[in-house]
């Protein structure tokens, strides 16, 4: 029974956070399950409500903030909201498993700060921020504006990577990809069957 625990993995948007959750959902699937954050922003490509986020209009999001709804939740650009519900790790937990996050440093350093030693906080760095560009190009998800913003923002959460419990450099995918598993393993206490 791993209820009560978190698994939090943070990074600069493109580090590859969401290739490495998914890496750990695949492997430990009877353990650990996703939360699903929500969200103010719209849907991106072919993103689908209710499996990458629950979607919101900015009214919804605020209604639940006031409704004390939200385990935490953070405004990341002006007008675009994220948060984690509380409802969603609750029933994570009632099934006895882990929850695990994809989720942007400020909101992995607040769920640390609420949960301490139930959870582990995950640092995910890109080899570097020119590299962190190129990645968010290619994606061509953003425009050069939004690249712009998150290259900036990135630069300022890298300063906050010891504030993790540990952190994984993700320069090639299958190294970072172990390396998450045997932290994870550590952490749940136990060796994968």
């Amino acid at each position: 029974m791993h209820s009560g625990k978190l698994i939090i993995f943070s990074a600069p948007s493109g580090s590859g956070k969401t290739t490495l959750v998914r890496h750990i959902l695949k492997t430990f699937p009877q353990h650990i399950e996703f939360s699903i954050s929500a969200t103010s922003r719209p849907k991106r490509g072919v993103e689908e409500n209710g499996k990458d986020y629950h979607y919101l209009s900015v009214e919804e999001f605020k209604k639940k903030i006031n409704e004390n709804e939200f385990l935490e939740w953070e405004e990341v650009y002006a007008g675009v909201h994220y948060g984690t519900l509380k409802k969603e790790v609750e029933l994570i937990w009632s099934k006895g498993k882990a929850v695990i996050f994809d989720i942007d440093v400020e909101g992995g350093l607040n769920l640390k700060s609420i949960f301490k030693q139930n959870a582990l906080a995950v640092f995910v760095m890109p080899p570097s921020i020119k590299i962190l560009e190129e990645r968010l190009h290619t994606r061509s998800t953003d425009n050069a504006e939004s690249i712009a913003r998150r290259v900036a923002k990135a630069e300022k959460e890298l300063k906050t990577a010891e504030l993790f419990d540990v952190f994984i450099l993700n320069e090639h995918l299958e190294v970072a990809c172990s390396k998450a598993e045997e932290i994870v393993s550590d952490f749940l206490d136990f060796k994968k069957s």
